[in-house]
């Protein structure tokens, strides 16, 4: 018997043996009565998540790293030029303030300027060689305000005006040096992208402009370059985040995976000795209600076995009687104990629910007559829709209602059935309320507990049963009741 319960209590912690899980009218779900595994759940779900967080958190240090470092040197960049630009003039000694941009324009008037014709060719010439010997350096040309090529290490690009590129434009409008990576794979279609050598992975391209004296660009130079160091520099980079981003992942999923099965064996272990502690309790409350209610027949069957050996015939017919009538009433309890203890199983139908009514109060009349209780049953104006249930189930479900309502009204009362559409829910009440003693909050709390009840000569079980046979119909069945007042169970059943 306390493995029975065992297996039963445990199955129920699981999710198994619900209500619902014999009912052979729904198809068979792959998940139910599955119980929920915590472990492999966390496993692939954190797994998951800490694989798209390492990838995006990787992916986009790694672009920062990039961005940063090309950024970083396309200023250096910029300021290696600006420097030769002013190292270039202050060699050359002008006593004007003219730029350099000024003067590597060859169609300025250099007698404007106050500059020598010689010392203007050697500036030039100088600048120009420093910016053909830049270190990874693809392509370098230098540009007039008004978009003519100056200068370029492609000589086929000298004297050709380059318009549309939006690069240049933003050069001489905002004054600043515009830098731009693009794809070896990828090139944009650009006129002035006419390399000695293609690039192996990437390359970067800088404007920078050159300021006169009054602010204005007076020329802008442009420099593609290849940087191999940069490019080595960012893959080791690059490859430190996502080596470090992995062993991170990997340690924090192995760490929360081993703090996750130990709570999961702790879990375990909490939940084995819940149904082994509740296995007991059922046990224990079973034994109680069952020594308490044999010990008062046995007693009388002892009494009357006893009497009826030295009494004469009537009296030894009464007390034989009297064994009887507590020996079938030992049966009742036997049996309900088996029916309680067996799983409930019945086929689910469609059910005409004032038709079962009115039979089971068919069933209750001589006993609503003896125990003087006016019955009344309330139909609706409608005839209520079919619902889902089994009608020998049902059946006992009511009659144990009605029982419980005929124990509660000694006295004679009485009892009042309703049913009660509610089409918005696709439910159908039906309503039992007594006139009889009525239950505290607490008991009324207890009502559906097995093996609990405030009569002399019951188990306890009857409404125990009943809910789990209205549950099992997908319904359910709610107790209100006050002392003195009495009570009114009400039997909710699903419309077909």
């Amino acid at each position: 018997m306390y493995r029975r319960l065992e297996m039963t209590l445990r199955a129920r912690l699981s999710g198994a043996g619900g209500p619902q899980a014999a009912d052979p009218a729904r198809p068979a779900d792959p998940d139910a009565g599955r119980p929920f595994d915590l472990l492999r759940w966390f496993s692939i779900v954190s797994f998951v998540a800490v694989f798209v967080f390492s990838v995006a958190f990787a992916s986009i240090l790694s672009h920062f790293l990039k961005q940063e470092i090309l950024q970083r040197d396309a200023i250096l960049t910029s300021q290696f030029v600006h420097s030769l630009a002013e190292v270039q003039i202050r060699s050359a000694s002008l006593v004007t303030e003219a730029t350099i941009g000024q003067i590597l324009d060859a169609r300025v008037e250099l007698a404007r300027l106050g500059v020598e014709t010689g010392a203007a060719d050697s500036v030039r010439s100088q600048f120009y060689d420093h910016l053909r010997a830049l270190p990874d350096a693809l392509l370098a040309t230098v540009f007039a305000p008004d978009r003519k090529i100056l200068w370029s290490t492609n000589p086929e690009l000298v004297g050709r005006i380059d318009l549309g590129n939006d690069e240049l434009e933003q050069a001489l409008a905002a004054q600043v040096m515009v830098s731009t990576e693009y794809d070896a794979n990828e090139l944009p279609k650009k006129r002035e992208q006419q390399f000695r050598r293609e690039p192996a992975r990437f390359f970067v391209e800088n404007y920078i402009p050159l300021v006169g004296p009054n602010g204005e660009v007076t020329a802008v130079v442009e420099i593609y370059k290849e940087p191999l160091s940069l490019e080595q520099t960012i893959r080791r980079g690059q490859m430190l985040v996502w080596v470090s981003v992995a062993i991170g992942a990997a340690f924090l999923y192995f760490a929360l995976s081993r703090i996750i099965r130990r709570a999961d064996t702790l879990l375990k272990e909490q939940q084995r000795r819940l149904v082994e502690a509740e296995a007991l309790c059922a046990i224990g409350e079973m034994s109680s209600a069952v020594a308490h209610g044999i010990r008062n027949p046995l007693a009388s069957i002892r009494t009357s076995a006893e009497l009826a050996l030295d009494g004469d015939l009537d009296s030894t017919r009464k007390n034989a009687a009297d064994i009887i009538a507590q020996v079938d009433r030992l049966g009742r309890w036997v049996r309900d104990l088996l029916v309680f203890s067996r799983p409930v199983a019945g086929e689910i139908q469609t059910l005409a629910l004032d038709a079962l009514v009115e039979e089971c109060l068919r069933q209750f009349a001589p006993q609503f007559e003896r125990g003087r209780i006016a019955c009344e049953f309330v139909r609706p104006a409608v005839p209520p829709p079919p619902v889902l249930g089994n009608w020998a189930l049902a059946t006992q479900a009511l009659a144990s209602v009605v029982s419980n309502a005929i124990e509660a009204m000694p006295q004679g009362g009485e009892l009042r059935l309703e049913l009660k559409p509610e089409p918005r829910r696709r439910r159908v009440a039906l309503v039992v309320a007594d006139s009889g003693t009525g239950m505290s909050a607490a008991q009324a709390e207890l009502a559906f507990k097995p093996f609990y009840t405030t009569k002399r000569k019951g188990l306890g079980l009857g409404m125990a049963l009943a809910k789990r046979i209205m549950e099992r119909f997908g319904g359910s069945v709610s107790l209100h009741s006050r002392e003195g007042e009495g009570t009114r169970v009400t039997l909710d059943f699903g419309v077909a």
